[in-house]
């Protein structure tokens, strides 16, 4: 047991005044003592804190306030110095017992590792993850970055990497390394949080803020380029049913023209989940975000949609993928054989028979995923609730508020137009 502590008014200048040469103690929190030393040439503050086998450690922390001058600190100062130095001292010790520190290295070869196994379950097949793509080209590659602790990683340290991205890098990739940055890095806070400081979850957050004023004009004027009036979408239907000989490109464009789903979720779309008793497909959720099993939703559709993937489900288990395309084996120099009907896997196997709807539709610099930003802005138009846009679009209503907040007030002011009224004779 330690003796009980005798404390000291060493609070204000006038009580320290009042002290004869000496060591003063008194405690601040529980084992831990901050000390006054006053010696002839002034008072300095000291720490001290128990570290176990009625032993403690002490640290320096600088002159007292006695006379006041620059860098002098007061009791209170000294109080706020004394808590960080310990926390500190408690840190290394920790550390040390831990091993060797985690560093930004093995968080992300953590992380890309896991998304890696991730989509090598979905997809059925070893795969790679865009993320471990993204973050082993941008971030592995900065050695200086790349070895350092998450113990003494600070916000200048992710600014400065931030601010050293190829300037000609696409504000929706720079958006996704960064998002998969702070994912890598909070994730190794979970199991590490005992030797990392309480705070690295901020170091995270204000490091890798994104000027958020300037990529929401640049996404916004990228978002305008990509919505398709619905003659323009009829016309892409109408030339993919005519380039597509068997129907499975044209089935999965309609499908994503109809429900504006992204292909993630489209293609996990099954048999059963067309419910022509309802005028509806069932879109299962998509795997962003912390979800648990799979939701799917009912998004309407026209009977003219029904009537195109008719083909589709006809004698097919309910169970079985609503979307499927040829597999072909190469057998010669230019020689293609058809092998077996398999699901759509990846978003670019519709990379070449897109491009040759969109020359022939007289289009350009169109993506597939305008099929999305169109349906989100036609419900929209028409006035539904931002909640049901979001909700059959598998997004949230911030997300539509933030991105999408011009069709909003398009739509709210014809709304508004509808309820004016004659009032003058």
């Amino acid at each position: 047991m330690t003796r009980r502590l005798t404390e000291t008014a060493i609070t204000s200048r006038s009580a320290r005044k009042a002290l004869e040469d000496g060591i003063y103690w008194r405690g601040i929190d529980p084992d831990v003592h901050i000390g006054y030393r006053k010696g002839k040439r002034g008072g300095r503050w000291l720490a001290r804190w128990y570290v176990g086998d009625q032993k403690y450690s002490q640290a320096k922390l600088g002159t007292a306030d006695d006379v006041l001058s620059e860098g002098n600190l007061s009791y209170e100062a000294a109080v706020k110095a004394a808590r960080v130095t310990v926390e500190q001292a408690r840190l290394r010790v920790r550390l040390e017992a831990a091993g060797p520190p985690v560093t930004v290295k093995s968080a992300v070869e953590t992380y890309t590792a896991m998304r890696d196994a991730r989509d090598t379950v979905r997809k059925g097949r070893p795969s790679r993850s865009d993320a471990s793509s993204r973050l082993t080209l941008h971030v592995l590659s900065k050695p200086k970055l790349a070895e350092k602790a998450l113990c003494d990683l600070r916000d200048h340290h992710l600014k400065t990497w931030l601010s050293c991205l190829d300037a000609d890098l696409k504000l929706a990739t720079k958006r996704r390394l960064i998002n998969d940055f702070k994912a890598a890095l909070n994730l190794a806070f979970i199991p590490n949080r005992a030797v990392l400081p309480t705070d690295f979850d901020k170091t995270v957050k204000f490091g890798l803020a994104l000027d958020e004023a300037v990529s929401d004009d640049a996404i916004q004027e990228v978002r305008e380029s990509q919505i398709l009036k619905d003659e323009q979408i009829r016309r892409v239907i109408e030339v993919a049913q005519a380039l597509d000989q068997e129907g499975d490109f044209a089935r999965l464009v309609i499908v994503l023209a109809a429900t504006g789903t992204r292909f993630s979720q489209a293609k996990r779309i099954l048999v059963g989940d067309v419910q022509i008793q309802h005028s509806r497909l069932l879109v299962p959720n998509s795997w962003k975000g912390k979800k648990y099993g799979i939701v799917r939703v009912p998004v309407p559709v026209g009977r003219d949609v029904l009537e195109a993937l008719t083909p589709a489900i006809e004698g097919r288990s309910p169970s079985a993928p609503l979307l499927e395309r040829w597999h072909h084996e190469q057998t010669g120099v230019a020689e293609w054989k058809r092998t077996a009907r398999v699901p759509w896997k990846t978003a670019s196997e519709m990379t070449r028979m897109w491009n040759k709807v969109l020359k022939a539709a007289g289009l350009q610099d169109v993506v597939v995923y305008s099929l999305r930003h169109s349906s989100i802005v036609r419900g929209i138009r028409a006035g539904l609730p931002i909640r049901l846009v979001a909700a059959s679009h598998d997004t949230s209503v911030q997300m539509i508020e933030r991105h999408y907040s011009r069709w909003i007030t398009d739509g709210l002011e014809e709304l508004t137009a509808r309820a004016v009224v004659p009032l003058v004779g």
